[in-house]
């Protein structure tokens, strides 16, 4: 093949740090909308960007030319700057160290961008940290849960 083609599509999810409540309603879109923008930045199309006040979801490809944590490096500074830029009130605001990334075929977007417009129903029963061990358990990845939680 002459032309270098690939299409990588990722489930990411990553919490505040300790998992505090710190994405408040009033800038919770506009991050979203923001965080899609860094995306789109990087040449990765972003299916989808949502969550709660405590973690964030994105469907997104991964573009040929980036690593996985060179992506995740420009979404978390970049959005972490913008936080801080929005109001003083976000001053203690901070995204935890690690994140979660899982893959998926072009026939599990669609479900996916429809769990991630459900977050705030899905929340009203399931805890990140109980949704975090649902995605190890599901795509049987080793883990230390000591490091888990920071």
């Amino acid at each position: 093949m002459a032309q270098s083609l690939s299409k990588i599509l990722l489930h990411i999810v990553f919490s505040t740090k300790n998992r505090k409540n710190l994405i408040s309603p009033e800038i919770m879109s506009d991050l979203h909308a923001y965080i899609a923008g860094i995306c789109r930045k990087y040449n990765s199309s972003a299916y989808r960007v949502g969550g709660v006040e405590n973690h964030i979801h994105i469907a997104c490809s991964l573009p040929r030319t980036l690593t996985v944590s060179k992506l995740l490096e420009e979404i978390k500074i970049s959005s972490y700057k913008w936080v801080k830029l929005q109001n003083p009130k976000y001053s203690q605001f901070a995204w935890q160290a690690g994140y979660g990334v899982f893959s998926l075929g072009q026939s599990q977007l669609e479900i996916l961008i429809h769990y991630i417009d459900n977050q705030k129903e899905h929340h009203r029963v399931k805890s990140y940290q109980e949704e975090v061990l649902e995605f190890l358990k599901k795509y049987e990845l080793d883990y230390d849960e000591k490091y888990l939680w920071e």
